[in-house]
């Protein structure tokens, strides 16, 4: 099969790779109908050290099971199914509190510990297979696909960020950051009820579609002007919650200088920095840090009835589709800020 491999930053190469064959009875096989690009792909793509043989990239897929081991019970041949991005067995006590990005038993996708291969491919071998897929009910026509392969991890991290900071109806949030989680944060929020909604990007045609999905203001400045232009907009205050999605130390500067006293700073944007602010500015304001890797796999079958329904359509960040071949310039167009997001159809 064809699979997708980065050699090093910069150095993204579609290979023939052997097929993947069961290992364990509670692996599955999934056929890949489609994949995408994930922002957070770009930070191998900025900084992947030389690597001899490659690693293998993508975590986000829907396919068709193709095979079963003999322990699997929950899906089966010919089913479609949604691959969240972290590998869980659904029974470990973090996995029944909602925590799959802890699994005891799990991990990630691209994981040659857990011997797992990218959704970047034709085919790939899932783990744990019960507790990781989805299976979608019905027939599930193409149109449907985008949104399904959203609530692989964008849409379900976009929920999470805004689940974390506690949104409830009547409250003012901003978003920093217009890729396409910050955006399905904003449409998180407004479904959760947020009045005002302020999403901080510069990218007029990302910044239209967070208006169609909720945000109330738009606010292009950064930095310390950036965070004047917040506090204007919310009487000098701030805002009760911040959804960080973008995972560099500006963005998490600026969600301190926006938060209000006892305000929440949910971060689902991969940190690229080890040291932040909690000294006064963060502290003195009694506020709250939460966030992390999104557990998608527990809102899945929450937020699939509304894709399925078309009341809901994150789907719209897919703003271009390529073929597995062409993965290579995927990359560069989301690098190079001429994509949103990339959906892959192998």
């Amino acid at each position: 099969m064809r699979a997708t491999f980065m050699f090093r930053a910069g150095d993204v190469r579609v290979q023939n790779t052997p097929d993947p064959v069961l290992r364990y009875p509670t692996d599955a096989i999934v056929r890949v109908v489609r994949a995408c690009i994930c922002g957070s792909d770009l930070h191998p793509y900025h900084s992947l050290p030389e690597t001899p043989g490659g690693t293998t990239m993508g975590h986000e897929f829907i396919g068709v099971v193709e095979e079963v081991g003999a322990d699997v019970a929950t899906v089966k041949k010919g089913d479609f199914v949604i691959a969240p991005f972290a590998v869980s067995d659904g029974t470990c006590e973090y996995c029944r509190e909602g925590l799959h990005t802890s699994c005891e038993h799990g991990g990630f996708w691209n994981d040659t510990e857990l011997g797992t291969g990218g959704g970047q491919a034709e085919a790939v071998r899932v783990p744990l297979a019960d507790g990781t897929l989805v299976k979608v009910p019905g027939a599930v026509d193409e149109s449907l696909y985008s949104g399904l392969l959203s609530l692989s991890d964008v849409y379900g991290t976009g929920w999470h960020a805004a689940v974390r900071a506690g949104v409830t109806a009547g409250d003012s949030v901003a978003v920093i950051g217009d890729g396409a989680v910050g955006l399905l944060a904003v449409l998180s929020a407004k479904q959760l009820g947020a009045e005002q909604i302020v999403l901080m990007g510069r990218h007029r045609v990302r910044t239209d579609l967070g208006r169609e999905f909720g945000a109330t203001e738009v606010v292009a400045e950064r930095g310390e002007e950036g965070i004047a232009r917040v506090r204007e907009l919310t009487g000098g205050r701030g805002v009760r919650r911040v959804l960080e999605a973008v995972g560099h130390l500006p963005a998490y500067e600026q969600a301190v200088g926006i938060v209000r006293p006892g305000g929440v700073i949910s971060r689902v944007g991969v940190p690229q920095y080890r040291d932040a602010e909690i000294g006064w500015p963060f502290f003195g304001k009694n506020t709250t840090l939460t966030g992390g890797p999104a557990p998608v796999r527990a809102y899945i079958e929450q937020l699939m009835p509304a894709v399925l329904d078309g009341t809901v359509q994150p789907g719209r960040v897919f703003d271009r589709e390529i073929g597995l071949d062409d993965v290579p310039d995927g990359y560069r167009a989301m690098d190079e800020r001429t994509a949103l997001k990339v959906m892959v159809k192998p």
